[in-house]
């Protein structure tokens, strides 16, 4: 009762504050200025973003150094010299189906939003970049928050949130950009604004674009289409924006991997997606449309209030559309799985093609009031409403040996899942003492689930009913200290608690296994960091220490449809240090790098011997997989007269693909004679060299040119950058656990890997008019 008092008084302090404002504003009609036009605009995303004064460690990137990198690639490689970040990319040279692992946690651990409105699919909790094509041509910034990171809306966030704000309505231009290289590898951009015309209010953004490549690995060709447009009214206190972008894509499969084995006997790039049967002449054939196809629809509308000097409001509504679907060819199917057979039919089996596909709609509401009296406080009260309705259905459009009943575009399952995500939560940064200040942030979740039986598989679903039906409710708090004990001196600490509920191939992977349905996860979270910054200088160092209870963590293993199988493990952490530093000795050269040093581990994992029936745990902790213990980045720039040269290398240890420790397993080569194969993804060090020219030519109109060249691996270095593995267990007399490979030649059907690319380029040109 006291707090809910306490409450109510700031908010009447508040309020009164800005009605008092509000009278003294001048009345006399004046044209938009462009400065409070771009703070307007960044209202949207203020009470999601992390601050100086935030006690936690963050990365960001405005617009200028967005560009520097946006060559094509995908978000995950646009951020891929920031702090503890590694990528991974199916086709091998970023573009396509990429992820990011921040601090060793999958990407289904991040939340995402873009304006403060939740991106994260409801059901994985990832977002799938190949559905956002060049999005990043629209973003006017971007923050990485590590750790747990501040509240925001939609997913729970486990290892980092990352909030993206599109471009602001400014200047006006007009501008192309190309990029062209190996792979044939190309993107194609045209951007344009209207601004705000002799002291308008209105003005119109917008973007189109085509990113295509074929991709290193075999057959993993990627195309992209998308465009981006707002429509905004802007004056001196308000901006309302509407805006909506798609993003339509065309993949061919690439994310079966592949072994070790298969590689060195078909060539490094070899894909096993689509394969169909050999030619007589010994040659694989594979099926052509074995592609990945999806639409996304976005809509947002934005509307951003300055209620007085002190006091701002922003709310948005969202909607988006998905549909889509993946083509499989499938060898020598039982028919039982996918259709009704006779008596006599039973036991049919047949090559089959099939579609598997979603429909879905996701939709909500967000909205925060954010008051800063500029004397210390700073209260932000929020938070959203969002829903998601999607189907989950499959087609059969081909039998090579069809019984009577089939006929063609035969459904053969069919499920529906629904997800409501609600949350509200207040943020205060008060300084109390000069210099000093406290952040209190805390934050209420409701989450429910309903999913109908969650398989791929015919006569599923005959009742209709929701077979999962779970509800979370979640208290998240946080709270730290921030002292900046002069100008260039800063010290923080944070702790935090936060939750996070299943996700869809949780409940599914656990069903299918016969297991009891997962559980939500548990994550405290404490943050220390000192940061220097002087005028030529600066560097700051985080330590953290992630302690898990219950976190879902990458088994190794892949599911039938080629994803990342995760399972409950009670007892883990992530601990580590993040070192990063800047030096500009001189205006036309700058020296960055970051590292991060960690220690990621799994408490009492247990293993399934090959008998299928015994259970062993482990003695002592465990690697836990896919977290490197070492990630250093460097970047020499050299910048002079419109010309700029940067060297950025970057390191990554190694990392292990199970949760076992085992870096190896026991297999038998063609000859049956014992030999180890990897169950690591090795470490490695790659470096890029950007070189580009920036010129003007005003008797052309055109404000600036940027042509350059981009060299991506240019010391060739072979590494796998992601990958899984399923070896057997056995235990030998003397209680000692192996993991082994009886399934396959060497490491064949044990293991598969991502090969990146070796030495390739992207030229690259923009001209902005």
């Amino acid at each position: 009762m006291k707090r809910l008092f306490f409450l109510c008084a700031l908010l009447s302090a508040m309020t009164a504050e800005a009605v008092e404002n509000h009278d003294a504003k001048l009345t006399a009609a004046q044209p938009v200025d462009s400065l409070q036009l771009v703070e307007l605009q960044d209202v949207q995303v203020r009470s999601t973003r992390a601050s100086k004064k935030t006690p936690m460690a963050f990365s960001n990137m405005n617009r200028d150094q967005i560009k520097q990198v946006n060559y094509g690639q995908d978000i995950p490689f646009i951020l891929s010299m920031t702090p503890s970040v590694i990528t991974t990319s199916d086709a091998g040279n970023g573009i396509g189906y990429t992820t990011m692992r921040v601090r060793g946690t999958a990407p289904e651990r991040m939340n995402i939003t873009a304006n403060g409105i939740p991106m994260n699919d409801a059901e994985s909790n990832q977002v799938f970049w190949v559905n956002m094509g060049d999005f990043a041509s629209s973003l006017q910034s971007l923050q990485l928050q590590r750790g747990v990171g501040s509240s925001t809306n939609g997913a729970g966030a486990f290892g980092a949130t990352l909030n993206m704000q599109t471009e602001s309505i400014g200047q006006p231009y007009a501008a192309v950009d190309f990029s062209g290289g190996s792979y044939y590898t190309n993107k194609e951009t045209v951007r344009f604004s209207t601004g705000l015309p002799d002291e308008g209010h209105w003005g119109l953004q917008g973007r189109l674009s085509h990113i295509g490549s074929k991709g290193y690995i075999d057959r993993a060709e990627t195309q992209l289409y998308s465009y981006f447009l707002q429509y905004g009214y802007f004056d001196d206190d308000r901006a309302v924006k509407f805006i909506t972008w798609n993003g339509e894509e065309q993949t061919y499969h690439a994310w079966d991997f592949a072994s070790h084995y298969a590689q060195d006997t078909y060539g490094r790039t070899y894909n096993p997606c689509g394969y169909m049967y050999d030619d007589a002449n010994g040659n694989p054939v594979y099926y052509k449309d074995q592609t990945d196809n999806y639409h996304q629809q976005n809509y947002q509308i934005l509307w951003n209030e300055r209620l007085s000097n002190v006091l701002s409001l922003n709310a948005a509504l969202h909607y988006t559309r998905g549909d889509g679907y993946y083509e499989q060819f499938k060898g020598n199917k039982k028919l039982g799985d996918y259709m009704p057979l006779t008596a006599a039919e039973k036991g049919m089996k047949s090559d089959l093609v099939r579609q598997k596909k979603m429909a879905n709609d996701f939709y909500g509401a967000i909205a925060s009031l954010v008051y800063d009296n500029r004397k210390g406080l700073d209260l932000t009260v929020g938070g959203g409403w969002n829903k998601y309705d999607g189907d989950h259905f499959g087609r059969v459009t081909y039998l090579s040996n069809a019984p009577a009943s089939y006929y063609d575009g035969f459904e053969y399952y069919r499920n529906n899942a629904q997800k409501t995500d609600a949350n509200v939560y207040g943020k205060v940064n008060y300084e109390f003492l000069r210099g000093l200040s406290a952040y209190v942030d805390l934050q209420y979740r409701h989450v429910g689930l309903k999913m109908q039986e969650p398989g791929d598989w015919y006569g599923l679903n005959v009742d209709g009913k929701y077979i999962i039906d779970e509800k979370y409710d979640f208290l998240n708090p946080k709270f730290g200290l921030n002292y900046q004990l002069s100008p260039a001196h800063r010290l923080y600490a944070s702790y935090a608690i936060a939750h996070k509920e299943p996700v869809r191939n949780n409940f599914e992977n656990n069903y299918n296994a016969g297991l009891e349905n997962p559980r939500a996860e548990r994550l405290n979270d404490l943050e220390v960091g000192y940061q220097l910054t002087l005028p030529r200088f600066s560097a700051g160092v985080n330590a953290y220490w992630m302690d898990y209870k219950d976190q879902f963590v990458l088994t190794g293993e892949i599911d039938a449809i080629g994803e990342a199988i995760t399972r409950n493990l009670p007892k883990s952490y992530r601990m580590g240090v993040e070192v990063e530093a800047a030096w500009q000795p001189v205006d036309w050269f700058r020296w960055d790098a970051n590292a991060t040093f960690s220690k990621n581990r799994v408490k009492e994992i247990a293993v399934l011997l090959d008998d299928y029936t015994t259970t062993v745990t482990l003695d002592s902790e465990k690697p836990l997989a896919f977290s490197p213990d070492l990630i250093f980045n460097n970047i020499f720039t050299l910048s002079y007269n419109g010309f700029r040269a940067a060297l950025q290398s970057q390191y990554v240890s190694d990392q292990y693909l199970t949760n076992t420790g085992f870096k190896e397993m026991l297999c038998q080569d063609a000859d049956g004679n014992d030999c180890y194969e990897t169950l690591l993804l090795k470490k490695h060090f790659t470096t890029n060299i950007d070189l580009s020219y920036t010129f003007a030519l005003k008797a052309l109109a055109l404000k600036e040119a940027t042509v350059g060249v981009t060299l991506y691996n240019v010391t060739s270095a072979k590494f796998d950058n992601n990958g899984w593995a399923a070896p057997q267990y056995q235990q030998a007399a003397d209680g000692s656990v192996k993991a082994v490979n009886t399934w396959g030649v060497r490491d064949d059907e044990a293991v598969g890997f991502a090969p990146s690319a070796p030495f390739h380029f992207l030229a690259h040109l923009s001209l902005n008019f």
